[in-house]
């Protein structure tokens, strides 16, 4: 084989080991960046069972605790079972949900500067966004999941299994019964339905 031959072939070669290793890494990136790497027998050796101080309320079903996880100085925690109106976005641009400051301002109330016990199911530990999937106890030993449920300002979340399904419905079901928060007055016509 003559050299020319052979260097162009060599060139060809290292051009795509590097696109190979390029798309590799981004790929890894994107993983850690979605909580894909995440050693989940450390997520729950760390956190289940533990308890932490709230340092912040992003809204009503999501919190910052105050542990580092990864390069954040903070731990993000999304409840567990439950879903909340969300509050309005600027990018993109979106207004509130009907009592998402309502839902927000009971988590605050409840949470905001506490220390509180949280509790993980072992089979998924983190969301889509990286957050730790959570039942968070308050000091009173009330899971805040379920007093968002009571008060009508959150719906039953069963896309996932998790211990308290059938609990996180009924509470659900009786705030409907009861027409509080979502299921009566303002936000009644608008959210009616899961």
């Amino acid at each position: 084989m003559p050299i020319e031959r052979f260097l162009s072939m060599r060139g060809k070669r290292r051009g795509w080991y590097v696109a190979v290793t390029l798309v590799v890494a981004l790929l890894l990136v994107l993983a850690d960046r979605g909580g894909l790497l995440v050693d989940a027998g450390d997520d729950f050796a760390r956190y289940d069972g533990k308890t932490f101080a709230v340092t912040r309320v992003i809204d009503g079903d999501t919190l910052d605790i105050d542990v580092p996880d990864g390069d954040e100085r903070t731990t993000r925690l999304r409840f567990w079972g439950i879903d909340t109106p969300e509050m309005a976005r600027r990018d993109p641009a979106r207004p509130a949900q009907p009592f998402a400051q309502e839902a927000t301002d009971l988590t605050q109330r409840l949470a905001q500067g506490q220390r509180v016990r949280l509790i993980l199911e072992p089979h998924r530990l983190r969301g889509n966004y990286g957050r730790l999937l959570v039942f968070v106890e308050l000091p009173d030993g009330t899971l805040l999941n379920e007093a968002l449920l009571s008060a009508g300002l959150a719906r039953a979340d069963d896309r996932w299994s998790h211990r308290h399904i059938k609990r996180f419905e009924a509470l659900e079901r009786d705030a409907r019964g009861q027409g509080v928060g979502l299921w009566g007055g303002r936000g009644k016509s608008r959210n009616a339905d899961k």
